[in-house]
């Protein structure tokens, strides 16, 4: 009753009729995001890049992040992230990798428990080497890789060739932009961007697998409607629980953006373009792309011979 009231039903929108213009967009976005990846990177964090990690505990009580911050933000260290480790007294700092050797790594550690000054201790203090940074980004790459081939897998399976082609195409769209937004924005890439982009892909494959099966409903149901008219009325028949999703998860993710802080802000700044990219590739990306497919529909000689035979006058 709450979504016949405050979201449309029955509508009649001709989401496929504008699946050139969709594609247009898309080949944008998705050559736009590689030539920004290749010719301006990414600002990778510490966790690709190398730095400095220290573990520190306040021994006054409950850290003051926004203080600390403060202090160390003007120290000439380049990136420095905090944030809460377990509990309100302990800190996680992290501090990018200081041009030089080992010495210049020592001298910024000294650096930062000079100017924090006293109330704190020092638990560990950790290095990380360009190396270990290099293994992440490998690491990283490979668990989104493997995500997007086993969705693919997984739709070929449940539907046909042809759905997991297009949830293939569908999810490429979505991290390929997911990274360029990264790219383009200048927005730090560290291992939360990379939980950003696998929740991205999974979010984005259960909004087409819930059309997909309206699709193959249909199939069966329609067998002598034109595909064109099929799909429409498949997008249109899922669209109030496609839009009542995606902007639960907008304004959730939105509340994190505004009030998580620092620590998670790329994550969810991600996770907000996601949820339009997703749904928006569910739409126009996946549903379209299935009209250049034969999708084979059973019973459809019979139905079409039952209908002329009772058309016979």
């Amino acid at each position: 009753m709450f979504i016949r009231r405050f979201l449309p039903q029955d509508t009649k929108f001709d989401f496929v009729g504008k699946r050139l213009w969709a594609f247009g967009l898309t080949l944008v976005l998705v050559i736009g995001s590689i030539v920004s990846m290749t010719t301006k990177g990414f600002n990778f964090g510490i966790d690709f890049a190398g730095g400095i990690l220290m573990e520190v505990k306040s021994t006054k009580g409950p850290a003051d992040l926004g203080k600390m911050r403060g202090i160390l933000g003007n120290l000439g260290l380049g990136e420095v992230a905090l944030q809460e480790f377990g509990a309100a007294d302990l800190v996680l700092v992290r501090v990018q990798r200081q041009e030089g050797g080992e010495e210049a790594q020592l001298a910024a550690v000294r650096k930062v428990k000079e100017s924090l000054g006293e109330g704190y201790d020092y638990r560990r203090t950790e290095f990380v080497g360009p190396k270990v940074g290099e293994e992440l980004v490998k690491s990283g790459i490979l668990a989104v890789v493997l995500s997007v081939l086993a969705i693919a897998v997984y739709v070929w399976f449940r539907f046909e060739w042809q759905f997991g082609v297009g949830a293939l195409v569908a999810t490429f769209h979505d991290v390929i932009t997911t990274f360029g937004l990264f790219s383009i924005t200048g927005l730090e890439f560290n291992l939360t961007s990379v939980a950003a982009i696998l929740t991205i892909v999974g979010y984005s494959i259960n909004d087409t697998v819930v059309e997909y099966d309206r699709v193959r409903e249909n199939l069966r149901k329609y067998k002598t409607m034109p595909l064109f008219d099929l799909l429409n009325l498949s997008i249109n028949e899922t669209l109030a629980r496609t839009f009542l999703t995606g902007g639960t998860v907008f304004v959730s993710t939105l509340a994190l953006y505004l009030f998580g802080g620092e620590v998670i802000h790329g994550f969810s700044l991600a996770m907000l373009w996601g949820v339009i990219i997703g749904t928006y590739s569910s739409i126009y990306v996946a549903i379209p792309i299935l009209i250049y497919f034969n999708l084979r529909r059973s019973g459809e000689g019979e139905a079409a011979a039952d209908e002329a035979e009772a058309a016979k006058p």
